[in-house]
């Protein structure tokens, strides 16, 4: 991986403000631009608000792809990589919870979210793919929110050739304080195990959807300590550069490098679908 200077943002978005929405990502991806980034990472859902209640009457359809070509346009005028979410409405049927890929030369892809919170699945649809991103000298995968909490989605993308991976959250519960506590529980762990950058940031505020988000943004190296991070009650920009010395290092000691060592055949075939591993009793101590 070549050097390269990202930013992650994280900023109030309110349900149905997609002018007010798309004009805030177009300024903090300006100030990334200015401040010599070539990616910017904005959080889950930040274009249209994150909706739980009537989610596939949101909006129109027409204007779902109104916003995937606004990002599209403001990546190609800016030059810089833009990751940026919207509930995305399908001709009929639930819509999807997506992340808007847009590089320097053009839309690079939507990430659909392939593993719902339990009150998403009731209203959204799941993805079924889980891409790798290519730019000029690096490799890059999307996680959304609920979706660290499964390390095999990582795994997969660090076998895909990811050096970043970027989760946007729209995780609304407790203090700033409290949500870098949570995220440290599981974020260090995505980066440490397959020796990749992690770069997270959350949807921040009171939200007119009656939740309130705590504003936090977290990059961390592929040794698992964080390089940088913020936790308040304001929008903030952090833009941190990332060296490919650091992630060669990583990937080239004996001990911490763990993929090559992974022993694949021993793992195929122990899931059962749809259920628990039978070690596991949902009902246990009651």
């Amino acid at each position: 991986m070549k050097d390269v200077k990202v930013a992650t943002v994280t900023m109030e978005s309110h349900p149905g403000e997609i002018d007010k929405n798309l004009k805030k990502v177009a300024f903090y991806a300006r100030e990334a631009a200015e401040a010599g980034a070539e990616i910017v990472c904005f959080p889950e859902l930040c274009l249209s608000g994150y909706f739980i209640e009537k989610a596939d009457q949101a909006y129109s359809l027409n204007r779902s792809e109104d916003m995937i070509e606004s990002v599209e346009r403001l990546s190609l005028s800016l030059g810089i990589c833009i990751l940026a979410g919207l509930v995305e409405m399908m001709p009929e049927g639930k819509p999807y919870m997506t992340h808007v890929i847009a590089g320097s030369e053009g839309l690079l892809g939507r990430y659909r979210k392939t593993h719902l919170s339990p009150p998403e699945k009731e209203r959204y649809r799941q993805g079924h793919e889980i891409p790798i991103y290519h730019q000029q000298g690096y490799t890059f995968g999307v996680l959304l929110c609920y979706e660290a909490h499964f390390p095999e989605i990582s795994t997969t993308l660090a076998l895909k050739g990811a050096d970043i991976i970027f989760i946007p959250h729209a995780s609304p519960w407790g203090t700033p304080e409290e949500k870098i506590q949570s995220w440290s529980r599981h974020l260090m762990s995505r980066a440490f195990d397959n020796a990749l950058y992690v770069v997270a940031c959350n949807q921040m505020g009171e939200t007119s959807g009656g939740l309130t988000f705590p504003g936090v943004a977290l990059v961390i190296n592929p040794a698992g300590k964080v390089m940088a991070s913020y936790g308040g009650k304001k929008e903030k920009m952090l833009v941190v550069a990332l060296t490919g010395e650091e992630l060669k290092k990583m990937r080239g000691h004996r001990m911490r490098y763990f993929l090559p060592h992974r022993r694949p055949e021993l793992y195929a075939g122990w899931d059962i679908q749809g259920s628990h591993p039978p070690s596991f009793r949902g009902d246990e101590g009651k």
